[in-house]
């Protein structure tokens, strides 16, 4: 399968480093790795269109969405995986930790209506999960590093 793989990691100081890592790791469960770092392109357009064509490319996108310089997954990440289920491919994410959103956040509550609070005073979602619904629910949600999502892939190919 070509697996394309969404996350921050491209921003790492040592990104081409962890590129052939993960390209390793793919290969050794038999499967390519499409990577952004793939290619040449300077601009943001050609960055972008180029990013799109990868994930056209591939079967299947494994997504790292652990907080990149916040609370929150990397904003591109995200669009990459809106991007690969509007085609309908399948998306396995991954973060170091799925602790429900409420807690990771410190959320207070509940309050007079029921509801759970950030220290701004805005609603905190309370489904039990790691993320925001948009995100978990169509996304298959693994504890741990990509390994952990190649694991999983390799359960869903023998099932």
């Amino acid at each position: 399968m070509k697996l394309y793989l969404a996350g921050p990691d491209v921003f790492r100081p040592d990104a081409i480093q962890w590129a052939e890592q993960v390209r390793a790791l793919c290969r050794e469960e038999g499967h390519e790795a499409l990577i952004p770092l793939d290619g040449d392109q300077a601009s943001a357009v050609d960055i972008y269109r180029s990013n799109l064509r990868l994930i056209g490319a591939a079967d299947l996108v494994l997504a790292n969405l652990n907080p990149f310089r916040g609370a929150e997954p990397d904003s591109g990440t995200c669009v990459e995986i809106g991007y690969a289920l509007a085609l309908g491919k399948p998306v396995i994410g991954y973060a170091d930790s799925l602790v429900p959103l409420r807690h990771r956040m410190h959320a207070v509550g509940p309050d007079a209506d029921g509801l759970y609070r950030d220290a701004k005073g805005w609603i905190v979602e309370d489904f039990g999960l790691a993320l925001n619904l948009m995100l978990s629910v169509p996304v298959q949600m693994e504890q741990g590093g990509i390994e952990a999502a190649l694991r999983v892939l390799r359960q869903r190919q023998r099932a």
